[in-house]
């Protein structure tokens, strides 16, 4: 999986590239991890390029979203795709996220 990662102003924007399962749902999660040390929360997870999760990649979502919770801050995802809007709200796990349309809306909320 590739992992992109751009600033906007004081806003981290991640954008993992490819399916977010196994392995590569631990990779991203370490990454994660390492952005919200560095960026104190402010990151946005562009999901636009995420095709399909698993449950582990659902996992590591909620688990993120749980971290940040413990400092009252809210995981930010932008452009999920049909697929990923429609497993979040299956497994009734889209109410752990706030979810904007596209990047620039999702950088605009830290405003």
């Amino acid at each position: 999986m590739q992992i992109d990662e751009q600033r906007q102003g004081a806003v981290t924007v991640v954008k993992p590239i490819g399916a977010l399962v196994g392995a590569d749902a631990e990779q991203f999660k370490k990454h994660v991890a390492e952005v919200v040390g560095r960026s104190l929360g402010r990151f946005v997870v562009d999901a636009s390029a995420v095709p399909f999760l698993d449950s582990r990649g659902l996992e590591v979502l909620v688990e993120v979203s749980a971290d940040l919770a413990e400092s009252g801050q809210t995981l930010r995802l932008c452009g999920e795709g049909e697929t990923l809007r429609e497993t979040l709200e299956l497994t009734e796990t889209a109410r752990y996220f706030e979810h904007y349309q596209d990047v620039q809306t999702a950088v605009r909320s830290f405003l």
